[in-house]
């Protein structure tokens, strides 16, 4: 299995990380078929990469025959089924490692034997996705970055049981679409992740000791450390649903080791719904 093999992706959950993966899997020409256990889910993301792809177009950042072009290429899926002729899936669902269980062990069932399934998961071990499947060697995790088109990083992440073949393949293919590859081994938070608990979760420790308020956390860490975001911008636009989870998961999976602990904080603000941007509010408000 090489890039060039891959053709037609296939995209299991419509989300921020589903659309913007979407948006770039079509733009380098790949046939994208989009499914969502919401059906409105998928009609959803089809209107926003329509309106996303023709501002692309109006800016002039491509023109209006690839933008159309690109559109035509995103197929909404009402059934599963509907994949079966992928030649690569990749699932961006919830963080839930049984639920992500189940969806392989429905795909197998559905796709031809030599067809990569992928997983966007951003804390959840590859190898422990893996197990129980048919074949395991063609599972891998390829993690994007949100907003994925200005995320230029995606991780590439080999489980114990990966074939490399399949993670020479997903190297190839980021950079088909625009992306850079990093190669990962399958640990707890992959790269990114891992080196992001320094900048979350030490921002969190110095506003939980009164030492600084938020934003002028966010100012330091953009104007002194270079950093587009400072820690309480990011977790903002990620989201406190998504983000504490993760912090939850990654100090777990190291035995609690205290540097990976997570801050009452994010649990607090994550149980009262102040989680980011998409609720209106988190650790700064977005009235607009």
């Amino acid at each position: 299995m090489n890039s060039s093999d891959i053709n037609t992706l296939g995209i299991v959950g419509t989300g921020a990380m589903g659309r913007g993966i979407a948006q770039i899997a079509a733009q380098a020409g790949l046939t994208v078929n989009l499914y969502d256990a919401n059906p409105q889910a998928v009609e959803a993301a089809r209107k926003y990469l329509q309106d996303t792809l023709a501002k692309l177009a109006d800016k002039g950042k491509l023109s209006a025959a690839d933008a159309e072009a690109a559109l035509a290429r995103v197929k909404p899926c009402g059934a599963l089924e509907d994949l079966a002729g992928c030649d690569m899936v990749l699932e961006a669902i919830v963080e839930k490692l049984e639920v992500k269980r189940d969806l392989i062990a429905k795909l197998e069932a559905i796709l031809r034997d030599d067809a990569i399934i992928a997983s966007n998961t951003s804390s959840l071990s590859i190898t422990a996705i893996a197990v129980g499947s048919k074949h395991p060697g063609r599972i891998a995790g390829y993690h994007f970055f949100n907003p994925v088109p200005l995320m230029k990083v995606v991780e590439v992440i080999d489980g114990l049981s990966g074939n490399p073949a399949v993670g020479d393949a997903l190297m190839a293919l980021s950079r088909r679409m625009g992306h850079t590859p990093v190669r990962c081994k399958d640990m707890p938070g992959f790269i990114v992740n891992h080196a992001g608990r320094g900048m979350n979760i030490e921002g969190l420790k110095v506003a939980q000791e009164g030492v600084a308020e938020f934003a002028d956390i966010d100012n330091i860490m953009r104007e002194q450390a270079g950093f587009r975001m400072g820690p309480f911008e990011l977790m903002d636009l990620t989201g406190l649903d998504v983000s504490h989870p993760v912090m939850e998961s990654i100090y777990n999976q190291f035995y609690q080791e205290p540097r990976y602990r997570p801050s009452p904080i994010t649990a607090i603000r994550a149980v009262g719904g102040l989680i980011g941007r998409k609720a209106g509010a988190g650790f700064y408000t977005y009235a607009d």
